[in-house]
């Protein structure tokens, strides 16, 4: 049976602004010495202490990249943001975090004709990850939601894979600027492997389109909600679950 390893605490190394609704906090010290190598597009989940409670909240992220001595994490910074936002915002090098994993990566099979990847500014750490580490002749197209213009972000793609940013400022409230991104793609030819993540209702929308209209298979596709507007994450957690256990009962 295997177990989780142990939290690993870990030093705030510096904090560098990304965009301006993009906050990357660095993070080292002895927790790199057993934190296992490759693991950009992994998740993590940081731990915070709660004054009513012996557990930990817990919150999910994802490593943006790695070094030997340190790993990068990035937030988006948002003006009523939740107990990690705000902890990006208020740390201070030399701090420390407890923080769980890393649970396992999931990537876009780059040995597919063709990949799309879709995802909005909660995704784009992972997606930049995965675009990263494609090989040189891949092709297909990628899909991103930011804020706003200056949230656009220099990725390292193949020359075969378009990159598209779409803005929307309001993406808890309108699903519908991802969602006709996607509906207007020209599909290429040959079987795709295709990445997804963002807000639940959108992700849903899309997990529809996709399947129904496009034609991907479950094997062809992963698809995943990584917030939902109006809610915290552990009752995002609930929705995911029931969501889940219903689409794998159809």
């Amino acid at each position: 049976m295997n177990r989780r390893p142990a939290p690993r605490t870990f030093t705030v190394l510096g904090k560098t602004e990304i965009t301006p609704n993009m906050l990357r906090v660095t993070l080292g010290g002895e927790a790199m010495s057993t934190f296992p190598p490759d693991q950009p597009s992994a998740y993590v989940k940081l731990r915070f202490a709660q004054a009513d409670s012996d557990r930990p909240l817990l919150r999910t992220y994802t490593i943006r990249s790695q070094r030997s001595d340190a790993v990068d994490i990035d937030f988006v910074r948002h003006g009523d943001g939740g107990p990690a936002a705000r902890w990006a915002e208020d740390v201070q090098p030399g701090e420390s975090i407890d923080i769980g994993g890393p649970g396992p990566k999931k990537l876009v099979d780059p040995s597919a004709d063709w990949v799309l990847l879709i995802g909005d500014m909660t995704a784009l750490p992972a997606i930049s990850a995965n675009i990263e580490g494609l090989p040189a002749d891949t092709r297909g197209h990628a899909i991103i939601e930011v804020l706003h213009t200056d949230d656009i972000q220099q990725l390292a793609a193949p020359d075969g894979l378009d990159i598209r940013w779409v803005i929307n400022p309001q993406p808890g409230d309108n699903s519908d600027v991802l969602c006709n991104a996607v509906h207007e793609l020209i599909w290429l030819p040959g079987e795709p492997s295709v990445w997804c993540a963002c807000e639940f209702t959108t992700m849903r929308r899309l997990r529809a389109h996709l399947r129904d209209a496009r034609g991907v298979s479950r094997q062809q596709l992963y698809i995943s909600s990584y917030w939902q507007h109006g809610r915290n994450e552990d009752a995002h957690k609930q929705a995911k679950r029931a969501d889940s256990d219903a689409d794998q009962s159809t």
